[in-house]
């Protein structure tokens, strides 16, 4: 009786595994603008706050005490009470206070950091922003190993990258070719969720453009 072939040599045994205990690729979603903490604006209307609330209760407390009230309150309710709604103070103080209402409000509806660039997310447990400063600095040091390139100004925003470059010799169009070639694949290497759009200027020495 004649034994069972084994695999060739030098093949691969390959187990099947149930397409269940396969994991899958995480998608990469949509990023988002990283949240600013805003302590300092947050502190300082905390202050005002407990400082303005706490003269008033102060003031009350005494009151209740059968204790005058103070000089101030008193001004701030003959003011109120016999300034008319047209008068220039009161249209001073409502639109001060309006606009402080109205920048508190946008502070709390923006994001803020808006030097930090969100990255793409190979994992949702997983999420990383790369600075600006940081992103310009990789995108000047690849478009100075470009032949002819003798400086590179490089500006990332949060849609676009300004690079102006100084070239001293060969013709500005092929360094220009070449330096959009180099720089796409650098911002594509990045990661970023948003990659900014390229916006190349070349330029002789000595000349502004």
């Amino acid at each position: 009786m004649s034994e069972p072939e084994g695999p060739p040599a030098g093949a691969v045994p390959v187990l099947d595994k149930p397409a269940e205990d396969v994991p899958e690729r995480p998608r990469a979603s949509a990023e988002h603008r990283f949240w600013s903490a805003r302590r300092t604006p947050a502190a300082v209307v905390a202050v005002l706050l407990v400082v303005v609330a706490g003269a008033f209760l102060y003031d009350v407390t005494a009151v209740r005490a059968h204790r005058p009230a103070m000089a101030w309150r008193r001004a701030l309710a003959r003011q109120l009470a016999e300034r008319p709604l047209d008068d220039v103070w009161v249209q001073v103080g409502a639109g001060v206070a309006a606009a402080l209402g109205l920048w508190l409000v946008l502070l709390a509806v923006t994001p803020g950091l808006r030097h930090v660039l969100p990255m793409s997310r190979p994992r949702p447990d997983v999420r990383a922003g790369l600075h600006r400063d940081a992103a310009g600095l990789v995108l000047r040091d690849r478009a100075m190993e470009i032949a002819g390139v003798q400086s590179a100004r490089v500006r990332v925003r949060r849609r676009r990258a300004d690079v102006r470059a100084v070239c001293h010799f060969r013709d500005l169009d092929d360094v220009h070719a070449d330096l959009d070639t180099v720089l796409t694949d650098a911002i594509r290497g990045l990661g970023l969720a948003r990659p900014p759009r390229l916006s190349v200027h070349v330029r002789r020495p000595g000349k502004k453009g």
